[in-house]
């Protein structure tokens, strides 16, 4: 179910009527065919396309939740379907009630409530996977905390990645402004500060120079790093989404970084796998589910081979038994067969590996901290190696740069 914006044609004894009309259907064709039932002709069909507004709400993983929250609470006294029905006609803010309209029709024209959801185009596949799995079990209220779980720990897992990634860009920043600020201060003190005699005026010149082409150097490296950064952050928000592009190679070729988000990645799919298999998912369904939603290539990678293994007619313990995956997690997957022994041990990959990213989120951290330290320390190092050079003394120059600075 797709929302469509037509133009429509209509012949009348005073002319060519024309209006503008909204339809929910499948495909365009299916739209010109229910004009043409109604003895007019379409002018124009285009896809409707959400204001930003109306996309910024409904890609928001908050009312994602609070809507999946809002169904389950009806659902305690009637069907999900009618649930989810009532919960569309109270709606009374007009953005959200255009994000509900493709749901409501569907609901109208008697689809069940998982299609309903899917013509919303709001929630991710494995999302979907979940309440549908649910449904085929006729527990749907009782999928949705799983669902809800899933919609969760996707949000904390992108906001903990846009943290990381935040904290990194501060840190570059801090050491820009550190660096022109202090390149100006020191640079101009020891220009305040020439020897008068001409056999040292040639030397300090010389060692001075070489000072201020270290610095300049930093300073290019540091604003470079500033740059990247603001690229690799505008990057993963414009391409979220995405599986692959070529900034998000880049950034997962930083080892840490790259291992960060591959744990991550696991963390989150193999949690989702877990239910699924709970909620009796076939498990080929499972594999390709995994694959699609997967935003990192190597958990996705990891995924379909698994996928193209099972259905070649490799056990399911050797077709999740893979490279991508650590000694111990081989181990445990490759002996099983039993599909609630497998969702327990993806349910046990899935918290290891975000406990993992944890500790690499707090390394990377501290390690970023270290490194700034390191790179101002190389250039205020820099600065006492030049004193130490021209033999002048290192308590007046701090006297100077202190009494010049404040």
């Amino acid at each position: 179910m797709k929302q469509w914006i037509a133009e429509i044609a209509t012949e009348t004894t005073s002319g060519v009527k024309k209006s503008v009309e909204a339809f929910y259907l499948p495909t365009a064709e299916d739209v010109r065919k229910e004009i043409a039932k109604r003895g007019a002709y379409a002018v124009s069909i285009r896809p409707y396309e959400r204001s930003p507004m109306e996309r910024l709400i409904a890609k928001s993983s908050w009312w994602q939740v609070q809507l999946l929250r809002g169904i389950q609470f009806r659902s305690t006294s009637t069907s999900p379907g009618v649930a989810f029905w009532r919960l569309i006609e109270a709606e009374t803010n007009p953005t959200r009630q255009n994000i509900l309209a493709p749901a409501r029709e569907a609901l109208s024209r008697g689809l069940g409530i998982i299609d309903a959801m899917k013509s919303l185009n709001i929630f991710d596949r494995g999302t979907l996977a979940i309440l549908a799995a649910s449904e085929r079990a006729n527990k749907i209220a009782e999928g949705i905390p799983h669902a809800i779980q899933s919609i969760t720990d996707k949000r904390k897992n992108m906001r903990s990645i846009a943290g990381t990634m935040g904290w990194l860009g501060f840190d570059v920043i801090t050491i820009v402004q550190a660096m022109f600020w202090g390149k100006d201060m020191v640079i101009g003190w020891f220009n305040d500060n020439k020897p008068t005699e001409p056999e040292k005026l040639a030397e300090f010149e010389k060692v001075v120079g070489n000072l201020s082409l270290t610095w300049d150097v930093l300073i290019l490296i540091a604003v470079g790093m500033g740059i990247f950064m603001v690229w690799a952050i505008a990057s993963f928000y414009l391409n979220r989404g995405k599986k692959d592009w070529p900034t998000a190679k880049i950034v997962r070729s930083i080892p840490m970084i790259g291992s960060y988000m591959r744990d991550l990645g696991f963390a989150d799919s193999m949690m989702t796998a877990s239910r699924m298999i709970k909620g009796t998912v076939p498990m080929n369904e499972i594999l390709e589910l995994s694959a699609d939603s997967a935003s990192v290539p190597e958990v996705a990678k990891y995924w379909e081979e698994s996928k193209d293994d099972l259905l070649r007619g490799i056990p399911l313990g050797s077709a999740l038994d893979r490279e991508q995956l650590t000694r111990n997690e081989r181990l445990e997957l490759a002996t099983l067969s039993d599909l609630t022994q497998v969702a327990t041990i993806m349910e046990s990959i899935a918290e290891m590996r975000a406990q993992n990213a944890k500790t690499k989120h707090s390394l990377i951290l501290w390690l970023a901290f270290g490194l700034t330290g390191v790179y101002l320390a190389i250039a205020f190092g820099s600065a006492i190696f030049a004193l130490t050079v021209m033999n002048m003394s290192i308590d007046s120059a701090l006297g100077g740069l202190t009494g010049g600075g404040f």
